[in-house]
């Protein structure tokens, strides 16, 4: 016969103690993430203005969104800086990982030196390529004064050019997370293949382009989702380089919520325009999400 022994105190304080130490964290969560969300929603519908308003106006705030001119430069300077960032960070980032996978010496340095610019804010790497690029003090003056007197490179203050001054930022920080995951795929990577192959007469190049890189989708897919999360919600990186500017020439849509929530008083297109951020984001994570589960699930 079974002898029924009762649960001591110790031993429920150690079943609850994980909830117990869990609890703060997943109610900040709820609170300032999942709550905020869903008041900055309640918000897009209102004529709310410098402070929140509830009078219920419906779709109006939409409407006047995409009525602004604004936010279709906001838009399209969106999607020049995220194709071509997202882009070039992928190339950038698979090729140093390939070079670093040949175990060349003094690896563990160049890896760092490469890394070195994702241990920046935004902030830092806005602020010294303006610096940079800037035509009066950087690159331009310096090489004008050295002789090279044709010679310019005022992309800062040319409204056609100027995004591209934020996709030369963005991926010389970025570039190197990307090869650190790469690098990381790689070196996962069953050698038995790349041998098999090799005894096959395949070239190096062969190996990586049809054996080595397939092999990597989901690292492909992790890296895209992280530089398109990163692209949609860039906003330091802007107004540190260029606070928007020649004029609203290089406004990204997080710059345009932000100067339309809390510098024009216009909280309401500004809720709006923020879930419209969250619809792009939204539209790249579902879908990634769902063939993630349907693969697990015919495993």
């Amino acid at each position: 016969m079974a002898v029924l022994t009762k649960a001591s105190p110790l031993d429920a304080l150690q079943r609850w103690l994980p909830k117990l130490v869990l609890a703060p964290t997943m109610l900040i969560v709820l609170v300032g993430f999942y709550g905020y969300i869903l008041w900055t929603l309640v918000l897009s519908f209102t004529n709310s203005s410098f402070m929140p308003s509830y009078k219920w106006v419906g779709l109006q705030q939409y409407v006047r969104l995409l009525d602004n001119d604004r936010w279709w430069v906001a838009s399209k300077n969106l999607a020049v800086f995220g194709s071509l960032f997202i882009g070039i960070s992928l190339l950038l980032g698979v090729f140093l990982a390939v070079l670093l996978d040949q175990r060349i010496r003094r690896e563990g340095f160049i890896r760092t030196i490469y890394l070195y610019p994702m241990a920046l804010s935004m902030i830092v790497t806005g602020t010294a390529w303006k610096w940079l690029l800037n035509p009066g003090l950087g690159l331009d003056k310096m090489l004008r004064d050295w002789g090279w007197e044709g010679f310019r490179l005022d992309w800062l203050v040319d409204q056609e050019r100027v995004v591209y001054c934020l996709v030369i930022a963005a991926v010389w920080q970025a570039s190197g997370f990307v090869m650190a995951l790469f690098l990381a795929g790689l070196r996962s990577v069953d050698q038995s293949i790349i041998r098999a192959a090799q005894v096959d007469g395949a070239s190096l190049p062969t190996i990586y382009l049809r054996i080595v890189l397939p092999s990597l989708r989901p690292v492909f897919f992790s890296a895209f989702m992280i530089l398109s999360h990163i692209a949609i919600k860039s906003f330091d990186l802007v107004a540190a380089m260029t606070a928007g500017g020649p004029g609203y020439a290089s406004d990204l849509p997080a710059m345009f919520m932000y100067s339309f929530t809390f510098s024009r008083g216009q909280m309401g297109i500004g809720s709006a325009s923020a879930m419209m951020m969250l619809g792009a984001i939204l539209a790249i994570l579902v879908p990634y999400l769902y063939s993630e589960l349907r693969n697990k699930r015919h495993d």
